[in-house]
């Protein structure tokens, strides 16, 4: 199984081997998860976050603008016909919105985005609520 952890970059890292359509979803699932309203920013968690660090410097001194794809990981799994694929994304939600209904919002967009951008249909998403901004709510 291909495990894939996609961070903020443009293009894969050669030393990644990471296909570029891997990156492509990622940055597909990326792209609809903020656009669901509630979502406040995806966020990389804490194994995703040393190496997202890491390659985001190495893209900067290379001259290329990060892409919006920190807080997901793609899984594919190859050794199945067809192809597995599995979304994982990491998020802060809106004090202001129900927290699961974000998540349920966010488990759709994607499939549907993902689906209609490029025919496969993720076989799960799962949604990963890592915080709640409770500063978008006036509580605070």
């Amino acid at each position: 199984m291909d495990k894939v952890f996609v961070t903020a970059t443009t293009v894969p890292d050669d030393e990644t081997q990471v296909s570029r359509a891997q990156w492509v979803i990622a940055a597909i699932a990326a792209r609809a998860a903020v656009a669901v309203p509630g979502v406040v920013r995806l966020e990389p968690g804490l194994t995703g976050l040393a190496s997202q660090v890491a390659r985001s410097v190495r893209q900067r001194i290379n001259g290329l603008a990060p892409a919006p794809t920190e807080g997901v990981s793609i899984t594919v799994d190859h050794a199945v016909v067809p192809s597995s694929l599995r979304a994982s994304i990491g998020m802060v939600a809106s004090g202001r919105e129900q927290a699961g209904a974000v998540g349920r919002a966010v488990q759709r967009e994607v499939m549907r985005a993902v689906a209609d951008a490029t025919g496969l249909v993720p076989q799960s998403v799962v949604v990963s609520i890592m915080d709640i901004d409770l500063d978008r709510t006036g509580a605070w």
